[in-house]
């Protein structure tokens, strides 16, 4: 399994906004814990994830591989632009645990949201 790969090309579609590539890395049953959407379906989360963005740029800083080879981390820079124009940047770490044919079956994603949360919370009002 390549997760360094993988890592890449999740964070290309991430920035992209492109539902149709993420979700293809997914296993159809992939869940996500997610600090603002909570634990949510994959193919859930990116859906309103992508909704609720005007658009996304990302500054991969580390890819961080574990001993358990099902298991890796990307660290990077998520500069984020809601639907509603409010702007917020902030370092984060998503967790992947794979599935035995490559793709992602659980991700954990680790940000502070102090900054963000109010407005998130305005926005899905």
């Amino acid at each position: 399994m390549e997760i360094e790969k993988i890592i890449k090309d999740y964070l290309n579609a991430l920035e992209k906004g492109n539902y149709e590539m993420m979700i293809k890395l997914f296993t159809e049953d992939a869940i996500v814990f997610s600090p603002l959407y909570g634990k949510i379906k994959a193919i859930d989360f990116y859906r309103e994830l992508f909704k609720d963005t005007s658009k996304s740029k990302i500054t991969l800083l580390n890819i961080l591989k574990s001993d358990n080879k099902s298991v890796g981390a990307g660290h990077f820079l998520y500069d984020w632009l809601l639907k509603d124009g409010t702007p917020t940047s902030f370092e984060c770490v998503d967790v992947f645990q794979f599935a035995d044919d490559g793709r992602i079956k659980k991700l954990t994603i680790i940000y502070d949201t102090s900054k963000i949360r109010p407005s998130f919370e305005r926005m899905k009002e």
